[in-house]
């Protein structure tokens, strides 16, 4: 325990040390005659406030997620290449071209490690029309995706700028060596990615990787478990029927790592079924609960969108897509359940800028590289009943075809993780099932407002909400 004193206060700060032992407490100084008490996470969050003008996305493009290096139609494609392919698909879909865009922001998860980029906004601005206009980078791991959008919406309500781009892209499957040239790659191993987390998560004062891969993000779901009385059986046919019906949303995105189902899969192992695929060796146990179906699925990829006031938007379309608010809470990884306590934060403050509940929404998308995330954000979020969400998994009622669709694009276990390009495939998804442009996939109502939640880096947690008018 450290405790600092100055004048007549005192801060106590309990912290993990080489026990291994967390304390999530933390004792802060309110006044010289209350002395001290303990703030939550909760308590020290601040109150949004509304945007100074309201802010629309008008275009948005997605590569594909594939995996460059083992395939042939796609090989020898560099980061530019597919940051530029997004970027120019969203300025097509919003008729604009790089002249009318006043600031480009560009998110990447790991250009250090996947493409030894320092600066990696510098080396596409010349390719989409960007010559000489600012520019800046950003990176807030898995998360960057969706703070690709808070701080695009942000530059665009202060009134700084009309036109913003901002998109992400990441290669973490096919990564670049240090000094060839970028069309050589190699493949990004899980040695490697360790290597990353080290980077990434917090090691002063307790072991840096909190017990990940899987055991950390078991947690949740581990809670959720008993508070709900499921037994064993239970938890296994509800992680395979969520494998299944993501796999199956996924293998009819066009825009998929995998366009096989686990029934096909099945057949082509000599199975009768995909329950039959799932508990055998092909999917083996990761953790207490986790298969490896449960798991992301690395990919490379890119997106991006252009956002403007909405009051402009309506001169390039008939249905922008409003930002009506977004919540934003960052609990690093020493503090256990920190996905769990960001959640909680988030939600709370975007509910309560705009007065709309999850319970309100027609779409729910979340950061899922653990696939019972998408039952335990949901729930968290209001948009399902609380400890029922399990039950309308097990119905099909999250399916595209439900009542309460949930992560229709598949998820990073089955449609694919880039990293940082995720976030924005997750408002890709949301938009085109807003305009009804989902195709084979499409939702079968109408969606007026849907949520997003944001994860990664194992500290930012963001909730948006969007609509479309």
């Amino acid at each position: 325990m450290l405790q600092m004193k100055k004048g007549d206060k005192e801060t106590v700060i309990r912290s993990s040390g080489a026990s291994g032992k967390k304390d999530d407490k933390r004792t802060v100084p309110l006044s010289s005659k209350k002395g001290t008490r303990t703030m939550s996470f909760s308590e020290n969050l601040p109150k949004l406030k509304p945007y100074n003008r309201s802010v629309s996305i008008v275009g948005i493009g997605v590569t594909p997620f594939v995996r460059v290096k083992d395939d042939p139609e796609y090989d020898g494609l560099t980061e530019g290449e597919l940051f530029g392919y997004a970027a120019r698909a969203a300025m097509k879909d919003a008729g604009i071209t790089g002249k009318d865009v006043d600031f480009m922001i560009h998110g990447q998860a790991g250009p250090g490690w996947t493409s030894n980029f320092a600066t990696p906004h510098v080396h596409v601005a010349n390719w989409i029309g960007m010559k000489g206009k600012a520019s800046y980078h950003h990176s807030e791991a898995c998360a960057t995706g969706y703070l690709a959008l808070e701080t695009a919406v942000t530059q665009v309500a202060s009134g700084k700028y009309d036109v913003v781009l901002s998109g992400c892209l990441e290669m973490p499957y096919s990564i670049a060596y240090p000094t060839k040239n970028l069309i050589f790659r190699r493949y990004g191993t899980d040695a490697m990615f360790h290597e990353t987390l080290c980077s990434t998560m917090t090691r002063d004062y307790s072991l840096f990787t909190n017990g990940i891969l899987p055991f950390h993000f078991e947690g949740w779901l581990q809670d959720y478990i008993e508070e709900n009385g499921l037994s064993d059986e239970q938890v296994d046919a509800l992680l395979t029927k969520m494998a299944i019906n993501s796999r199956y949303q996924a293998s009819i995105n066009p825009l998929s790592l995998n366009d096989k189902d686990y029934e096909t899969r099945a057949h082509e192992a000599g199975m009768a079924s995909a329950e039959e695929f799932l508990h055998s060796k092909f999917n083996p146990k990761l953790g207490k609960w986790l298969r490896a179906s449960c798991f992301e699925e690395r990919c490379d990829g890119a997106g991006a969108f252009v956002v403007m006031p909405t009051e402009m938007a309506y001169d390039y379309t008939d249905h922008p897509i409003e930002v009506l608010g977004m919540g934003h809470s960052v609990v690093e990884y020493s503090n256990p359940q920190n996905e769990h306590t960001g959640t909680i934060n988030a939600y709370k403050q975007v509910r309560e800028l705009t007065g709309l509940t999850g319970a309100d929404m027609d779409l729910f998308m979340t950061n899922d590289f653990f696939m019972a995330q998408q039952l335990l954000s949901a729930e968290e979020c209001e948009y399902l009943p609380k400890g029922k969400g399990w039950e309308y998994i097990m119905e099909d009622r999250c399916m595209f075809t439900g009542d309460r669709p949930v992560q229709t694009n598949g998820g990073r276990c089955h449609y694919g993780h880039a990293a940082g390009a995720s976030g924005v495939h997750d408002f890709y998804e949301a938009i085109m099932q807003m305009r009804g442009q989902a195709d084979a996939h499409q939702i079968k109502k109408p969606i007026k407002h849907a949520m997003l939640r944001g994860f990664g880096g194992g500290q930012n947690l963001t909730c948006t909400i969007i609509r479309y008018n």
